[in-house]
């Protein structure tokens, strides 16, 4: 077992690759009374075109059918999961994103009982043809919700926008229509593909003894039989530098018309400590531009262009990502123009120095040194970041060495107008006044 100490934290993680190929990774909380457990695979909903294990043909999938499986695996022959982890105690939960599936749980007590829960569940699978017809109608009504909420619908608007081909712009859960077309065999074909240990992260957080619950997972894996680890293949198309669409409009009951402007990065192919530095780059160039201390936030405020609902945010992974600036605003134009000349007057003249950096940087390691008093915010953040090739612990080391110029280049991979899009939602009466 490896023990990677990170003293300007405090943190001391404990880490092991099994002979299966299962990554554990166990983080004692000394004090902690709750425990948090993830286990994640590398498995979202862009991956929809790839060569199944052991075979040799790519295949096309349904999209959301990693969402869809995921709502599968909680049923059983036996009965339900959930019901299980309540027996012990503990509450369990499950969500899919654009790039993994997380199996989770967190508990006071009877830890070794629920960690043996979660991985058994997730490592038998159990579909039907009969419980996934029941199951369509179920997710039906979810993505029916969904559409209907503005928020959700403004999110994935704006994706759309600024992608061409790659599936990230397809809604995770997929459509009414689209997961008519998923099948038990499906299912099997995706878990088979990327359920196997070698594919996973088992990530456990909180007031536990870290050679004991190590061998505990340990002998759990040595008692099931997997195959031979194999590198998956997945298959993504040529994604365009440019926004796929420039300017949207969508109608809908709103109270307050809705806007973002997003930003395609330019770089789409980072990975490892190179991703880790511009991503967090860019968030520090972002916070200065469009943060609640910014020149733009003051002037937006008081012309009442903003809201409450105001934010930013920028997110990278491999092979896509995005900077969104929104607000719900009786002047979405406006609020658009102006964000894009704040945009254009940083390309033309960077406006800030190292007073300025100092001050977000400051402001960036409290809230991440806040953030790790969370078992919940380590455990996720550390398996995306995991999945990316970078280790969450290095986040400060990285801030503490960002320069200015570092900024101004991670700024410009994510400005070129080319790469800005505009999605706004509108009620038909406000748009008609």
């Amino acid at each position: 077992m490896n023990k990677m100490e990170f003293t300007q934290l405090e943190e001391t993680l404990y880490h092991e690759e099994l002979p299966n190929g299962l990554t554990v990774y166990i983080l004692p909380k000394r004090g902690f009374s709750k425990t948090y457990a993830t286990f994640t695979t590398k498995y979202g909903s862009i991956d929809n075109h790839f060569v199944p294990m052991g075979e040799t043909e790519a295949v096309q999938v349904p999209d959301g059918i990693a969402h869809f499986l995921e709502h599968k695996m909680f049923e059983k022959e036996e009965g339900d999961v959930f019901q299980e982890f309540s027996k012990n105690g503990a509450s369990a939960n499950a969500f899919t994103s654009f790039t993994r599936t997380a199996y989770l749980f967190s508990a006071t007590g009877r830890i070794q009982e629920n960690v043996t829960t979660l991985l058994d569940f997730v490592q038998s699978p159990y579909f039907t043809e009969q419980t996934v017809e029941k199951e369509k109608g179920i997710i039906a009504q979810e993505i029916t919700m969904y559409d209907d909420q503005p928020d959700w619908r403004l999110y994935f608007g704006m994706i759309e926008n600024l992608y061409q081909n790659h599936p990230v712009k397809i809604d995770i859960a997929g459509t009414v229509e689209s997961i008519q077309h998923i099948t038990a065999e499906h299912l099997y074909t995706c878990y088979q593909t990327f359920y196997h240990p070698s594919n996973m992260t088992l990530f456990i957080v909180g007031n536990v003894e870290p050679e004991s619950m190590m061998q505990f997972v340990k002998d759990n894996q040595e008692a099931k039989t997997f195959d031979a680890p194999a590198p998956i293949e997945r298959i993504f198309p040529d994604e365009p530098k440019q926004a796929a669409v420039q300017e949207r409009t969508l109608e809908m009951a709103v109270q307050k018309p809705k806007v973002f402007v997003g930003i395609k990065p330019e770089r789409l192919d980072l990975y490892g400590p190179e991703m880790l530095k511009h991503e967090l780059s860019a968030q520090l160039a972002y916070e200065l531009l469009f943060g609640r201390t910014s020149k733009f936030y003051h002037e937006s405020y008081e012309n009442g262009w903003i809201d409450e609902s105001y934010s930013f945010d920028y997110s990278l992974e491999s092979g896509f990502g995005y900077a969104l600036i929104g607000t719900d605003t009786n002047h979405p134009e406006t609020f658009a123009e102006e964000v894009k000349k704040t945009i254009h007057q940083a390309v033309e003249k960077w406006p800030f120095g190292q007073e300025d950096l100092d001050r977000v940087r400051r402001k960036k390691i409290g809230f991440f040194m806040r953030a790790l008093n969370s078992p919940e915010y380590i455990a996720n953040q550390f398996t995306q970041y995991a999945f990316n090739g970078m280790n969450l612990f290095d986040v400060v080391p990285v801030l503490e060495q960002i320069e200015v110029v570092d900024l101004q280049e991670a700024f410009a991979a994510v400005s070129a107008e080319s790469q800005q899009s505009v999605f706004t939602i509108k009620s038909p009466e406000k748009q008609q006044a």
